[in-house]
């Protein structure tokens, strides 16, 4: 496979990026596929080397990269009356009445820019509204590049994850692991008082797709509710692709008090927003005193593209057609992997999934049909990761520095480390299914 002009491009870009990328996880080793253009669900890089893409920009690219016809129509008269206006638009209104109207909890929405953004602007308002300054996360939870959340360690030891992070931030940041109850009721029976929410991903979507395990989620719902303090619900990744239009929440029952959202209700563009309760939303400013500002939020040409996107999918059974995907390649891969690799897990759920490189564990017969769904009676049970220490102590290394270039040579573009979800879009067919399947066979 020819990459040279790929290697040019990464020459080049580091002498002016930092690392020759303007995100760490684009840095494959030991340089990335430049991509040129899409088409559909496939992605042509510099070289004009043609892959079928799982990484979808990770994630917000829901119906593929060659955008409906009325998508398209749509976003480009809006770009023809102007790009922006610094002043509010009938666009924005329209979005916020689609989510309104199809996430059970979110009753008032703000938008942002970007999911970090999001996530911020949420432990804000978390703080402001309970009066209270400490945030209990997820061990491996990822959300955004913000100080209150790039914090590593344990309830009682906790320190921040990346220089420049002051230390005092990882006072009021409480890390538990991910479907550890005794953990988080530990932590809310000794500062039950202290503590402003919860934010929790409904899976953990950057530790290679880790499912809540039953009645995880309700023990934080029933915590949050009896402590006064807020659960939320960080669904930048999983809103409008896990549980439809309902979002990952309606799959799982739970109703968070505040949802963070972004990727997919951008159509590719870039956006953020919170939602949750009128009586929490209204303390951001100008209704309240938490606040909340940003030059490019509610931008008309995202705002479209979200809107026109989510309408496609809600009105052609996208969501239909990628859960029947979901479930084909998945299956394909647990049949694979009980028969190659039968110590990998297969995870994942509707449009999104991985194999994890677990180690030891015991054959795959009987396991999940479709992935990993946490269930104690599987015979695949307890090697399945159930939190981010154990896809830690997977085989990451094989991934990245085998596995990904070798399925990359097979004509297909996974996301290059162990911890990054894959995704399926709409434009994606049983036979790019079939075609993949095949490339797992042949690298594992």
């Amino acid at each position: 496979m020819n990459l040279e002009s790929s290697r040019d491009l990464y020459d080049r870009a580091l002498s002016v990026l930092p690392g020759g990328v303007n995100s760490p996880v684009r840095a494959s080793y030991p340089y990335p596929a430049f991509i040129e253009r899409g088409d559909g669900a496939h992605v042509i890089d510099a070289d004009g080397n043609r892959y079928i893409d799982y990484v979808a920009g990770y994630g917000p690219v829901l119906l593929g990269h060659s955008l409906p016809d009325r998508v398209i129509a749509a976003i480009q008269s809006q770009v023809s009356d102007g790009p922006m206006y610094g002043a509010p638009t009938e666009v924005e209104v329209e979005l916020a009445e689609f989510i309104t109207r199809h996430v059970p909890s979110i009753e008032m929405v703000r938008f942002v820019n970007s999911g970090t953004e999001a996530t911020t602007a949420a432990v804000r308002l978390a703080r402001g509204y309970t009066g209270r300054d400490k945030v209990v996360i997820m061990q491996g939870g990822y959300h955004g590049a913000q100080e209150s959340t790039l914090i590593e360690g344990d309830q009682h030891e906790a320190a921040p994850s990346s220089p420049g992070v002051p230390a005092e931030f990882a006072a009021n940041t409480i890390p538990v692991p991910f479907n550890d109850e005794g953990a988080v009721e530990a932590v809310f029976e000794d500062h039950g008082s202290e503590i402003a929410a919860v934010l929790t991903e409904p899976l953990l979507g950057n530790q290679g797709i880790v499912m809540p395990q039953p009645g995880y989620h309700e023990t934080l719902r029933e915590l949050t509710r009896e402590h006064g303090a807020l659960l939320i619900f960080d669904e930048v990744m999983t809103g409008f692709r896990v549980g439809g239009l309902g979002c990952a929440q309606s799959h799982f029952g739970i109703e968070p008090d505040l949802t963070t959202l972004a990727k997919v209700i951008g159509g590719g563009f870039p956006i953020g927003a919170i939602g949750g309760r009128t009586e929490i939303m209204e303390s951001l400013t100008p209704a309240g005193d938490v606040f909340e500002a940003g030059t490019f939020s509610g931008h008309p040409v995202t705002m479209t593209a979200g809107l026109e996107t989510l309408r496609y999918a809600a009105e052609e059974n996208v969501y239909e057609h990628l859960s029947d995907l979901g479930e084909q390649l998945r299956s394909g891969l647990v049949d694979i992997v009980a028969d190659q690799a039968p110590a990998y897990t297969v995870t994942g759920i509707d449009s999104m999934f991985k194999v994890i490189f677990t180690r030891d564990g015991p054959a795959q017969t009987g396991a999940c049909s479709a992935g990993c769904r946490q269930d104690p009676d599987c015979p695949h049970s307890q090697a399945c990761p159930k939190n981010a220490g154990d896809v830690n102590a997977a085989a990451t290394d094989r991934w990245e520095r085998v596995f990904y270039h070798q399925m990359r040579e097979q004509g297909v573009l996974l996301t290059p480390n162990q911890f990054e979800s894959e995704f399926l879009t709409a434009a994606h067919t049983a036979e790019d299914i079939e075609e993949t399947l095949e490339a797992y066979k042949a690298v594992l």
